[in-house]
C-alpha cells in the first residue's frame, strides 16, 4: 500500500462493556491535538455488555470526515466479529488481533496484513484483579496503534495525566497497559506503518464536542430555566449536559440557590405538558426525546399549536418505527414532526448538521417559538447528538437580545380597554400575549377546544376558520425567519439535496463527481417551512437527487407537499440501515444513474 499520510481509516471490533470505549475516545482526543481533521463514529448495541460494538475513526487532511466504508487498519479484538471484521479491510491493508489464542486460517487473507500481539496474555502476566485485566487490555491496544500510526507521545501523556491524574492507581496501571503494547510492537513489527499520522494546523478554530451537549449549551444561552424530560436513548445526554452547565452557571452567587429547574416526569406526555405550563407562565423551557417520545407527544403538540403556547423540543432522531434500534441513527421523523398532531397542524422545524448548529439553532428555536408563540422542534439524529465531531468554534454575540415576541405589558393592558387574546394587530399572523398575573385584564387561562379571535368558545364555521386561516398564515411568515438553506451553485442543471448529518457524506460525494466532470449544484436544507430559496432551486434544476436517512423518502414527501416541485423531477437517494451515511454511498446509487435523464428512486447500497 502507498504511503498516506493523515489520510486512512481504522475500525476497532469488540465487546460492549468492555471498557473500550475510554481507550478509543483517547486515540481521538490524541489525532485532534495533533491538529488532524477526524471523526469518530460510535456502533454500539442496545444492551449493557456483550453484543459486538465497533468503533470507526476516520483521518483526513482534507476535512472529510463523514463515515468510511473501506478500513486500512482493522483492529479486531472480537472473535465473534473476525470473519466480518476481515473481510472489510481494504485489500493492501492491515489487521490487528490478539494472538493469544491462534487465528482460524480460513480467515486470512494474502492481501491483508495480519499482525498478532498477545494482548490478554501479557495482560493476564501484569495484572493481578479480571476487571484490571480487561480495561487494560483496551489500553494497550491503543498503545499498540499508537506505535504502529505514530501518535505524538508527549500528547498521548498529557491527555492520560488530564484523565487520570487525580487517581494514582489508574494512572499507573494505564501507563504500564501502555508500555507492554508499544514495546511489543517495537520488538517485532516495522513501524509506523505506511499511513500514519504527521503533526499539522488543521484543526485550528476547531473543536472536539458532540452535538448533545452543543445543544444543551445552545439552550443554556438562550436563557432556557425550565427543563422537563424522561428518559430516553439517544437524548438522555442534553439534559445530563444541561444540568451539568445549570449546577456551574445557572446559581445565585450570593445564595447559591438554583435559578432552575429540571423535571424527570413520569412519562414523554407528562414532560411536554410540564414544558407548556412553564412556558404559558414566561419562562423558557424545553424538553428532549426521539421518535417514541414525539409519538407520546403528539395530542399536546396540537393543543400548543392551537393555542399558541411557545415551546421548544429536541428530537435527537433513531430507528423505528416502535422500539427500533435504540442505537442506530435515522432521519425517519420529519413527517411525524412537522405534521405532529391529528388535524391540521404544521410546525416550525430546524434541521442542524453538526455540533456548531446544535449550538446555534438549539438557541434559535427559543427565539422562533416566542416570536410566533408554537412549538419549535430541531431535529437532530444519533449521529450528531452522540459522536464526537470536529466543528467550528461556538460564538455568541454578548450584546444579542432574546426575541420574546408579542407580549403585554401591565402598562400596555391597563390602557386597553378589553384584551382579546387571538386578536392580531397591523395585519401581523401572530397576535399579542399575556403572562399571567401580569395584569387582571391580561389571560388566566386558555382552551384547547374550538375558539374565536376573541379567544371565546365557538363552534361557529366561518369563526374557526378564521383562526385556523390564522394559524397557517403564521406558520407561512415563519419561512423568511428560519435559518435559509446552504446552496452551492457550479452551474448544473442537476441538483443534490440533502438533510442534517447527511451533509459531510453528501458533500465529499459532490467534490469527487465534480472532480470526475459530473458537477451537481448542491442543496441543504435547515429548517421547514422552507424559504423562496428553496423553491428557487427547485424551480432552476431539471431535476434533483434527495438524499435522506430514512426508507420512505420523507423529505422527498415533504418537498412534493410544501412546494410546486412535480414529483417525478425529485429523485431519493434512500439509506436507512441505521449507521451514518457515507459518500460511498452516495456515489453507488449516483454513478449508474447517470446516464439516464430520469432515474428511479435509489436504495443506496447498505454496508
Amino acid at each position: 500500500m502507498p504511503s498516506s499520510i493523515n489520510d486512512f481509516a481504522i475500525k476497532l471490533g469488540n465487546v460492549n462493556g468492555s471498557g473500550s470505549a475510554s481507550a478509543n475516545g483517547l486515540l481521538m482526543q490524541a489525532i485532534f491535538r495533533m491538529g488532524i481533521p477526524v471523526s469518530g463514529k460510535n456502533l454500539f448495541p442496545s444492551n449493557i455488555q456483550g453484543l459486538p460494538t465497533w468503533y470507526e475513526i476516520r483521518v483526513n487532511k482534507d476535512g472529510h470526515t463523514a463515515r468510511a466504508l473501506d478500513y486500512d487498519l482493522m483492529v479486531a479484538m472480537n472473535a465473534q466479529t473476525y470473519a466480518r471484521d476481515v473481510k472489510e479491510v481494504r485489500s493492501g491493508g492491515y489487521l490487528l488481533y490478539d494472538s493469544s489464542w491462534p487465528l482460524d486460517e480460513a480467515l486470512t487473507r494474502t492481501d491483508v496484513t495480519f499482525i498478532g500481539v498477545p494482548f490478554a496474555r501479557l495482560c493476564n502476566e501484569n495484572f493481578n484483579e479480571s476487571r484490571e485485566r480487561t480495561l487494560m487490555k483496551n489500553i494497550a491496544v491503543a498503545r499498540a496503534m499508537i506505535a504502529l500510526l505514530n501518535f505524538d507521545e508527549a500528547i498521548l501523556g498529557a491527555l492520560l495525566e488530564e484523565k487520570y491524574g487525580r487517581k494514582k492507581a489508574l494512572l499507573g496501571s494505564n501507563h504500564k497497559a501502555i508500555k507492554l503494547g508499544a514495546d511489543y510492537i517495537r520488538e517485532n513489527y516495522t513501524f509506523p506503518l505506511p499511513f500514519h499520522l504527521e503533526k499539522m494546523n488543521g484543526n485550528e478554530g476547531k473543536i472536539l464536542v458532540d452535538g448533545n451537549t452543543a445543544t444543551a449549551l445552545g439552550c443554556l444561552y438562550a436563557g432556557a430555566t425550565v427543563a422537563a424530560w424522561y428518559p430516553i436513548t439517544p437524548a438522555t445526554s442534553v439534559m445530563d449536559s444541561f444540568k451539568t452547565f445549570c449546577d456551574q452557571y445557572r446559581k445565585d452567587k450570593d445564595t447559591g440557590v438554583n435559578n432552575y429547574i429540571i423535571l424527570q416526569a413520569e412519562d414523554e406526555l407528562g414532560a411536554i405538558a410540564m414544558v407548556l405550563g412553564a412556558s404559558w407562565n414566561g419562562a423558557r423551557s424545553f424538553t428532549s426525546t426521539a421518535g417514541p417520545g414525539v409519538s407520546l407527544m403528539n395530542e399536546l403538540l396540537g393543543f400548543a399549536y392551537f393555542t399558541e403556547i411557545p415551546a421548544v423540543l429536541i428530537d435527537v432522531q433513531r430507528v423505528g418505527p416502535s422500539t427500533g434500534m435504540p442505537t442506530r441513527t435515522q432521519q425517519a421523523d420529519i413527517l411525524e414532526c412537522a405534521y405532529a398532531s391529528h388535524g391540521d397542524t404544521r410546525h416550525i422545524l430546524l434541521f442542524p448538521a453538526n455540533p456548531t448548529e446544535c449550538f446555534d439553532f438549539a438557541a434559535k428555536c427559543f427565539d422562533l417559538a416566542e416570536h410566533f408563540q408554537t412549538p419549535v422542534m430541531m431535529l437532530s439524529d444519533l449521529d450528531i447528538g452522540m459522536n464526537d465531531w470536529v466543528t467550528p468554534e461556538f460564538k455568541w454575540d454578548d450584546k444579542a437580545q432574546p426575541d420574546r415576541g408579542k407580549v403585554l405589558t401591565a402598562e400596555q393592558l391597563e390602557g386597553m380597554t378589553k384584551f382579546f387574546r387571538y386578536m392580531p394587530e397591523n395585519g401581523s399572523a401572530v397576535a399579542p400575549r399575556t403572562l399571567p398575573g401580569v395584569h387582571p385584564k391580561g389571560a388566566y387561562f386558555t382552551r384547547g377546544s374550538g375558539h374565536n379571535k376573541f379567544g371565546g368558545y365557538t363552534e361557529v364555521p366561518e369563526e374557526y376558520q378564521e383562526v385556523m386561516d390564522r394559524l397557517l398564515r403564521k406558520h407561512k411568515e415563519a419561512a423568511t425567519h428560519v435559518p435559509p438553506a446552504i446552496i452551492e451553485k457550479h452551474g448544473s442543471r442537476i441538483g443534490m439535496i440533502t438533510v442534517g448529518g447527511c451533509d459531510q457524506a453528501v458533500r465529499e460525494a459532490v467534490g469527487i463527481l465534480a472532480g470526475s466532470g459530473q458537477a451537481v449544484d448542491y442543496m441543504r436544507i435547515r429548517a421547514f417551512p422552507f424559504g423562496p430559496e428553496v423553491e428557487d432551486f427547485l424551480a432552476t434544476h431539471d431535476f434533483c437527487y434527495v438524499v435522506e436517512q430514512n426508507r420512505d423518502a420523507q423529505l422527498t414527501t415533504l418537498l412534493t407537499l410544501e412546494t410546486p416541485v412535480p414529483k417525478e423531477n425529485l429523485k431519493p437517494i434512500l439509506y436507512y440501515a441505521g449507521f451514518p451515511l457515507s459518500a460511498k454511498h452516495v456515489l453507488n446509487a449516483v454513478l449508474p444513474q447517470t446516464n439516464q435523464s430520469r432515474p428511479e428512486v435509489i436504495h443506496a447500497v447498505n454496508r
